[in-house]
């Protein structure tokens, strides 16, 4: 079983910064990717960004790519997401996912073992 702490969001202006952490604890767990996902009240939890585990190759949505980079800390079982340049559309809650084995990518909720209780971003405009 995994627990899986997300943390670092915030308020922020159109244009400004922030980064995620999210740090996994637990007993030892299979992880092929892991996730971000992102929810608003319009929109279901919608895939953001993903990093491999072992290879470190990266993907992202197109909505977010070359203004969010993923990447991780092996030895600190910690994934980050920097997010740049943001935008008033990408307030939403933030989730990051353990999937255990290979999927394809974009990565879907369904495909998540495991969940982080969220963290929220809001971008003023």
């Amino acid at each position: 079983q995994a627990q899986l702490v997300e943390s670092g969001g915030g308020l922020v202006q159109a244009g400004g910064s922030l980064r995620l952490s999210c740090a996994a604890s637990g007993r030892a767990f299979s992880t092929y990717f892991v996730g971000w996902f992102r929810r608003t009240p319009e929109k279901e939890r919608a895939f953001v960004a993903a990093i491999g585990w072992n290879s470190g190759r990266t993907y992202y949505s197109e909505s977010v790519k070359g203004r969010f980079i993923i990447s991780r800390e092996r030895g600190q079982n910690t994934v980050y997401l920097q997010m740049n340049s943001l935008k008033p559309e990408d307030t939403a809650i933030y989730y990051c996912a353990i999937v255990s084995g290979w999927k394809t990518v974009p990565l879907k909720p369904d495909d998540a073992d495991y969940w982080g209780q969220g963290t929220q971003v809001t971008v003023s405009s």
